[in-house]
């Protein structure tokens, strides 16, 4: 395809034509010439949204932005209705990229229950890889937010199923051919099958129910950065045991290869949560068979500390992702 707006024949050929799914609340979807979408809530309901780019990779990219984005919404608590897309593709992209990505985006918007409200296609020089950027529409109760803010001193800090899934799929889909001449294959192809547990949605329907403080999905800088963004947003400090932070043997394996710190790596799927009674959230969670550990406490004061074999060392803000230093 040539620089400029993607054509409105492969518009509605290769985008419209994939969009299927269809939810009650919107009044007006995607549609050539439509610039907005409109929605209709109830009146003892608020607006959520977010907004994200896939940039770390091209690998079912698609898939990965939608899900990425309903994880954003359902960490505040938030029902998803819908998308709005801007998929920006390089000079010479053949129409065949275009439709798989939408393909990938109707049906990970369909198992999230997510409608596609709209967007902009393009392709442009200014790009050397496919960049799709999503804004998330959701639907909250009034009163019922929750937020990165609410943790308080006193309270559990609880992460859910195991960090760095989200980064050792990727790393292992895209240097799918090196790590078996490393690894057994078998090795590899469960650390790829990890885009299974990339979506936060159950656990955090679960957490809303149980009462809990807060929630922020675990994206890039890692559990380290999670753990200081919430510590920051809530004005609390942090000991957490390094110990009790979950973590599969692949990640730490795939880690090791390239020389990467697991903790500081892109890790949606795992949930980190503040609640009154952290044990009781992690059985409710087990309920619902995911996994969830305890892993710390919320206190008082400005010190984030990480405990390891009676050592302490100190929280840093976020830094670059790990996962930049691979690829």
């Amino acid at each position: 395809m040539k620089v400029g707006k993607v054509p409105e024949n492969v518009l509605k050929r290769s985008v419209i034509k994939q969009l299927h799914y269809r939810r009650d609340e919107v009044i007006v979807g995607p549609g050539i010439g439509e610039d907005c979408a409109a929605l209709a809530l109830e009146p003892d309901e608020m607006v959520v949204m977010s907004t994200d780019p896939i940039t770390g990779t091209t690998k079912d990219i698609g898939k990965l932005a939608i899900q990425i984005t309903a994880n954003d919404l359902a960490s505040a608590g938030a029902e998803p209705i819908g998308v709005l897309l801007t998929i920006l593709l390089p000079d010479g992209t053949r129409e065949i990229a275009l439709k798989r990505i939408m393909e990938q985006m109707e049906l990970a918007c369909r198992d999230a229950k997510m409608q596609i409200l709209g967007g902009h296609t393009e392709v442009t020089k200014v790009v050397n890889q496919p960049v799709v950027s999503v804004t998330g529409v959701a639907k909250a109760k009034k009163g019922q937010l929750v937020t990165t803010a609410g943790a308080r001193p006193g309270m559990d800090i609880v992460v859910t199923k195991w960090i760095g899934l989200e980064g050792t799929t990727i790393l292992s889909k895209e240097k799918e051919a090196e790590l078996k001449e490393h690894f057994p294959e078998e090795f590899v192809d469960t650390a790829i099958s990890f885009e299974q547990y990339l979506s936060v949605i159950p656990e955090a329907a679960v957490a809303v129910k149980s009462g809990v403080g807060a929630m922020h999905d675990v994206t890039e800088g890692g559990i380290f950065g999670a753990l200081w963004e919430m510590a920051e947003a809530s004005d609390v400090g942090l000991e957490i045991d390094l110990k009790k932070i979950p973590i599969r043997q692949e990640t730490i394996e795939v880690c090791e290869y390239f020389d990467v710190n697991p903790y500081g790596l892109i890790s949606s799927g795992s949930m980190l949560m503040a609640a009154e009674d952290g044990e009781k959230l992690v059985d409710r969670l087990a309920r619902a068979g995911i996994p969830a550990s305890v892993v710390g406490k919320a206190v008082a004061g400005n010190d984030r500390v990480i405990l390891r074999d009676g050592e302490r060392r100190f929280l840093e803000p976020p830094k670059t992702d790990e996962l930049y230093k691979v690829l």
